[in-house]
């Protein structure tokens, strides 16, 4: 069932509303959220190797919580996003043309340096 992330902001204020919680959710309260989820996302792989985790990716637990951290910190993020009066989704698209100009093909394909290395 595909979903817009606007249907899934729709959905999620619904559920908030419903629940009184709007008061909560100052952008700094958000903001702090989101980075505590983010913090969760990380603790999923620590103290593990690039290989330990890339082969856990097959255990269904890991798989579930790790889908179930990075829809956290997604739901944090478009709560951000409704609270301070921008579409997630538009600000994404112009964050891509951003690094399409900032890390060209010819000179970003196959390597990691950040673009003032270019």
């Amino acid at each position: 069932m595909p979903t817009t992330l606007a249907e899934l902001t729709d959905r999620l204020i619904a559920f908030r509303d419903a629940r009184d919680w709007r008061r909560f959710h100052s952008l700094k309260n958000l903001v702090l959220s989101a980075s505590i989820e983010s913090a969760e996302l990380l603790e999923l792989t620590q103290w593990q190797d690039d290989d330990e985790v890339e082969a856990r990716i097959d255990e269904p637990e890991f798989r579930a919580r790790l889908a179930e951290e990075c829809a956290d910190v997604l739901l944090y993020l478009l709560l951000i996003a409704e609270r301070a009066g921008f579409e997630l989704d538009a600000a994404a698209m112009d964050k891509i043309e951003i690094n399409e100009r900032k890390y060209p093909v010819e000179k970003a394909r196959g390597n990691a340096r950040k673009y003032t290395e270019l």
